[in-house]
């Protein structure tokens, strides 16, 4: 949908863009962050030519827009920018039947999309159509700016951190708003901020620059689990995963070598094994590494016939989770259930690790070390 291809953007002396690759997909929201003077606006308006690449280009659609028609690019891409960008002469109806007018719709359609992007944004369109900007309030005002970018039905909708000015409570109601408005439209939306947790609450990916140049560019989960660079680490918060627990997997907290066995084993065997290896329970597999069942030390010590096989006494009824399960969903099912060891498997149903109580009070004191640590 959107690609910059070894873009670069000097301003006299100062270069500001520094060989940019990036491509944005089709119904993607992307969000482009950064400290300030990264690039991170300078990326956005080079895409509706608002400013102009040194070298390199930019395709929309596979079309370079520098042969593309200016006018026309911007009429057919949403723009909403910090102060709303409202015309405060203007009523809402006017400013937002603005360009529609420009391309010579009919009375009937501009009057039925004004209503219908009035009802999209929340707002009843009987009494706030006739007002002026300045009768509304800020969050209202960010929110006609919306609708009007929304107005020709754009593929394309540029957001330059249009939230920022807003009070906190405000801000996370339009953040809601458009997340939801983005799951039902499924737009192409450009969003810069400077705000992390807006990033990781709207974004689908999260473009990181700095000094004009990508450091990264990957999904919210992604970056929090493993951030490609040490200002990517420091600008995200090195622990701020953990305030997002649903992006952490069972894969991320398992142990990953469980001790396994395979159902002929004898009781006396057995209980060397677990010996050796310092454990209390034995995960009894078949050679594909499919999970059959679970021994645990209690259930040796109740059989009183020792020549007996795993098979014989092990616990075939198991609970397991996927190791893309979230950490939030797997302690939900350990409570829920009173278990204590949580075999782990793979999308093809073999065993791949093991949650037990005791390692996940491991993981989750460490954290809390880690936290008390930094403060």
């Amino acid at each position: 949908m959107i690609e910059f291809k070894n873009v670069n953007k000097s301003f006299k002396e100062k270069k500001v863009l520094n060989n940019i690759n990036l491509k944005i997909h089709k119904g993607e929201l992307a969000v482009i962050i950064g400290p300030s003077g990264c690039g991170k606006t300078t990326t956005l308006k080079m895409i509706n030519k608002l400013i102009t690449p040194t070298s390199g280009d930019i395709f929309v659609n596979n079309k370079n827009i520098k042969k593309e028609d200016t006018i026309n690019l911007r009429r057919n891409m949403g723009y909403v920018i910090q102060q709303t960008g409202l015309f405060p002469h203007m009523t809402i109806r006017e400013n937002i039947t603005l360009i529609p007018r420009l391309q010579k719709w009919s009375e009937d359609k501009i009057e039925h999309r004004t209503v219908e992007l009035l009802d999209m944004i929340g707002m009843n369109a009987k009494e706030f159509l006739d007002r002026y900007p300045n009768e509304l309030s800020g969050g209202q005002q960010q929110r006609v700016g919306v609708a009007r970018a929304f107005a020709m039905n754009p593929d394309i909708v540029l957001m330059d951190e249009p939230f920022s000015a807003l009070d906190p409570i405000s801000r996370n109601q339009l953040q809601d708003e458009l997340f939801s408005l983005q799951q039902q439209l499924k737009k192409t939306i450009v969003f810069v901020t400077h705000d992390m947790d807006e990033a990781i609450k709207l974004g689908d990916r999260i473009c990181i620059m700095k000094d004009g140049n990508i450091l990264q560019f990957d999904t919210p989960e992604k970056i929090l689990k493993n951030p490609s660079h040490g200002f990517v680490e420091e600008f995200i918060g090195k622990n701020r995963i953990w305030n997002k627990p649903e992006f952490i997997k069972a894969k991320d907290i398992m142990i990953t070598n469980p001790v396994m066995t395979n159902s002929e084993r004898t009781i006396v065997q057995s209980v060397e094994i677990m010996r050796a290896n310092k454990v209390d329970s034995l995960m009894v597999v078949n050679k594909d590494l499919t999970l059959l069942g679970i021994v645990t030390f209690k259930d040796i010590r109740k059989s009183m016939d020792k020549t007996l096989r795993l098979k014989n006494i092990m616990e075939k009824d198991v609970f397991t989770v996927s190791e893309e399960d979230s950490i939030v969903d797997v302690l939900q099912e350990i409570n829920d259930n009173r278990i204590g060891y949580v075999p782990v498997l793979n999308s093809k149903s073999k065993l791949v690790g093991l949650i037990t109580r005791s390692s996940l009070i491991t993981v989750l004191s460490t954290q809390f070390l880690n936290d008390e640590e930094g403060i």
